[in-house]
């Protein structure tokens, strides 16, 4: 029976060491059921249990099995082991939002690793407590409509904890000659500033992580270097060195076959040649996105896709494909649900039929060959989507072009588009990937932020003890004399050999640094669309102010051929 156990627990390992979760979960949970009298072993298996659960997005499963690995560490006095737990939990709860929790659990892994002297689980606790407060900063974010870099004091103190212990973090593995871990702290370094509004800060993070990806020949994070680049520049107002980064992306998504960056790739270079008044070249990127949402069924991509081809076909005068494509928008809205996506796809589609002279009775069935009877052009550059147009960016971005000192005009305009981040259209975790944030010594070490560990962890201990289980009640646990009354491990001659234990150590070497995702997010989510991308912030950012934006419909004697985009109202 030991044996079996631990030839199941092996095989397990190697189907999730293959990338085959699922696979290995199964072996796992057979393992359990076989059982074992070894503490040791048993905990060892919890812990992958745990992993690959959270791999699989069982978060409940995932928590489940982390507590149990706890439990069973605290039990043979594994200090080492109630560290990593204690670190695979709170990476766990900060997935599902639960950040206090998370930053107690985290940190207890930080003070015993301190306490062991083991520098390299010191190194990863802090990045991990760095996740902790990026992911909580990004989601204080949502909905923020302030300057870039003007963020609340609290939005502002969390980012700026977060940049603190990545900064710690980046310190130990200089020390330790980790280039790889060197290069996810550059990144999560340079994603924090971009929160943060330090555009140029983050350029530069971000170019180190490049070089360390270009170094180790990641080729999944040269691409989410390039993205991130790409993010920035556009806040610098440098669109055309944004493309080029975007384009990079492009490449290396279609290098690595994966359709769903090569999507995101697409619809950010589609915006951005819209901002540069480069409107044929951006609706052949939104062609190319919408094929790939089609393909992927990705409905919500395909509304903004939609959306956007609307957006350009309006900047190019041709009202009868912008009307098309806002139908398509609205009746994807109703589809899925999107309140606000109905909404203003119902005001652009009545705007535009209003534009064009025609009633509903004009229209052929949407999706059909679009045909208008007695359909009449006009010439008409004021069409203002309620949720702010990109033409009504762009018609701002053609003042500025007028005047190139006027910066902050540049940031009121840009101001309209920070709300969030666009942060981890990068990695995976994506991404989460995802690298996170940043450090400042100053704020891990002062009274302050000791104070305030000290009141998480009594206010959370007695939540966290009452969480635990029984050791007798463990799943899997065949209670013998050798550990009755929750002894030590077994030293039965029987127990798993140190080949098991060293596959698990290496195992479990890279699963902390891998296991970041962001917190899920309320609304459709769009998966050939950047989680938080430049241009969707228009909608989150602009929603309050949706009748202030609309404007009347000039008559057809004041717009000629030459009309102005840029006397929009905005």
């Amino acid at each position: 029976m030991e044996a079996s156990c631990l030839e199941l627990a092996l095989e397990g390992e190697r189907l999730c060491k293959a990338g085959d979760f699922k696979g290995g979960t199964a072996f796992f949970e057979a393992s359990v059921q076989v059982g074992t009298e070894d503490l040791k072993t048993l905990s060892a298996i919890y812990s992958q249990l745990g992993n690959a659960y959270f791999y699989l997005k069982e978060y409940g499963k995932a928590l489940e099995y982390h507590r149990h690995d706890l439990t069973l560490a605290r039990t043979i006095g594994d200090r080492i082991g109630e560290g990593k737990a204690s670190g695979n939990l709170g990476n766990t709860l900060k997935v599902l939002g639960r950040f206090d929790e998370a930053a107690v659990c985290c940190q207890r892994h930080l003070d015993i690793s301190q306490e062991q002297g083991d520098k390299v689980g010191e190194a990863r606790a802090l990045y991990n407590i760095g996740n902790v407060f990026h992911a909580k900063g990004k989601q204080q974010l949502w909905g923020c409509t302030q300057d870039p870099g003007d963020l609340p004091p609290d939005v502002r103190d969390t980012l700026q904890r977060a940049t603190g212990f990545y900064e710690l973090n980046l310190c130990l593995v200089k020390e330790l000659g980790d280039r790889a871990a060197q290069g996810r702290a550059f990144g999560n370094l340079g994603n924090t500033h971009y929160l943060l509004g330090n555009f140029v800060e983050a350029i530069k993070f971000h170019r180190q992580r490049l070089s360390i990806a270009k170094e180790f020949g990641d080729k999944a994070a040269e691409r989410r270097a390039y993205s991130n680049l790409g993010n920035a520049l556009i806040f610098l107002g440098q669109f055309n060195t944004a493309t080029e980064y975007y384009r990079k992306t492009l490449q290396l998504s279609r290098q690595l076959k994966d359709q769903v960056m090569e999507a995101q790739a697409c619809y950010s270079l589609g915006n951005t040649y819209t901002l540069l008044q480069q409107y044929e070249r951006a609706i052949d990127y939104h062609l190319k996105h919408l094929l790939i949402a089609q393909e992927l069924t990705d409905r919500v991509g395909e509304g903004r896709a939609c959306w956007s081809l609307g957006n350009a076909y309006v900047s190019l005068g041709n009202h009868r494909q912008a009307l098309h494509y806002a139908r398509k928008h609205l009746d994807i809205s109703r589809e899925i649900g999107d309140r606000n996506g109905e909404l203003t796809a119902r005001m652009n589609v009545e705007q535009l039929m209003e534009a064009l002279g025609v009633n509903e009775s004009d229209l052929s069935p949407c999706g059909s060959e679009f045909e208008v009877q007695g359909m009449r052009e006009i010439s008409f550059y004021g069409f203002v989507l309620p949720l702010l147009s990109l033409s009504v960016h762009v018609s701002l971005f053609q003042k500025l072009s007028r005047d190139p000192s006027d910066e902050d005009c540049f940031f009121d305009l840009l101001s309209k588009f920070q709300s969030s981040r666009m942060d981890d259209q990068r990695c995976h975790l994506d991404d989460p990937n995802v690298e996170n944030g940043e450090n400042d010594p100053a704020l891990i070490t002062s009274p302050q932020t000791e104070e305030l560990f000290d009141l998480i962890v009594s206010s959370q201990s007695r939540r966290l003890d009452d969480q635990r289980v029984s050791v007798s009640n463990l799943p899997g646990l065949r209670i013998t004399n050798n550990n009755l009354g929750h002894l030590c491990v077994d030293t039965d001659p029987q127990e798993p050999s140190d080949d098991f234990f060293n596959m698990l150590i290496k195992c479990q070497s890279s699963r902390i640094d891998d296991q970041r995702c962001s917190p899920p997010e309320g609304g459709p989510r769009a998966p050939t669309v950047p989680d938080e991308d430049f241009f969707s912030l228009i909608q989150r950012a602009q929603a309050k102010r949706m009748d202030e934006q609309r404007v009347h419909l000039p008559s057809e004697e004041q717009d000629g051929p030459d009309s102005d985009p840029s006397g929009d109202s905005s």
